[in-house]
């Protein structure tokens, strides 16, 4: 399903060349859970913006689908993002006044798709939160507004899901409930990439990709690997 070879960015910061990811290389499979781990600075969310295409690599290659992203215009990159690859952010990025419906139905307007509002609605419910449909997000709790993310990142049936920190403006009761949520998910087919600096966050996955100053030191299985996990 992904497939990077020596995936290299960098920029001009002034005069300083800044290298903030050199020569990453993994393969990750369709139903497959990663973490990608690493401080501040060590290159997870730059990894994290190439993956979701948002961003283009300096160097290397990134198959998606064994497509070359590269060869992708602005509007096929759009497409891409909008129908494979659900976003979920620390920060939540709702719309303040609309509704949690409203919000989750968003990436189907974009696409055109029939019956938005309905399939919204139902995924709303998916996430335990079609009784707060109506609410805005200045209405919810955080751990609400995060499932009305994670909502509206699943609207589409991606293939993908990337979670940039999903738990880091939760408290660990909510933050775990929000992984137990994660698990179910994959345990339902949904490939997941999860972007965290939080040890505990990332022995949810079965796989640990770890960072340090813009390279991969390691990329090893966790406890959790090879087994079977219920949805519930």
């Amino acid at each position: 399903m992904i497939e990077a070879k020596g995936l290299s960015k960098s920029y001009q910061l002034g005069n300083q060349h800044v290298v903030a990811l050199a020569n990453a290389s993994f393969r990750i499979q369709e139903g497959e859970w990663v973490a990608i781990m690493g401080q501040s600075g060590s290159g997870k969310s730059t990894l994290m913006n190439l993956l979701g295409c948002l961003d283009q690599p300096t160097e290397g290659t990134y198959l998606l689908d064994d497509i070359d992203v590269k060869t992708l215009d602005a509007d096929a990159l759009a497409e891409v993002r909008n129908g494979k690859i659900g976003f979920v952010f620390q920060s939540f990025n709702l719309l303040a006044r609309s509704s949690a419906l409203e919000n989750v139905e968003l990436p189907l307007l974009y696409g055109r798709v029939p019956d938005s509002r309905a399939k919204a609605l139902k995924t709303l419910e998916r996430v335990g939160l079609g009784n707060r449909a109506r609410h805005k997000p200045n209405e919810l709790s955080g751990g609400e507004r995060q499932r009305v993310a994670i909502a509206r990142a699943l609207v589409n049936n991606p293939s993908i899901i990337l979670a940039d920190e999903p738990t880091g403006n939760l408290d660990s009761k909510t933050g775990e409930e929000i992984m137990q949520m994660f698990t179910r998910l994959h345990a339902e087919g949904v490939t997941l990439i999860l972007v965290t600096h939080e040890a505990q966050v990332a022995q949810y996955a079965h796989r640990i990709i770890t960072l340090k100053d813009g390279g991969i030191i390691s990329d090893q299985p966790t406890a959790r690997a090879g087994k079977e996990v219920t949805a519930c």
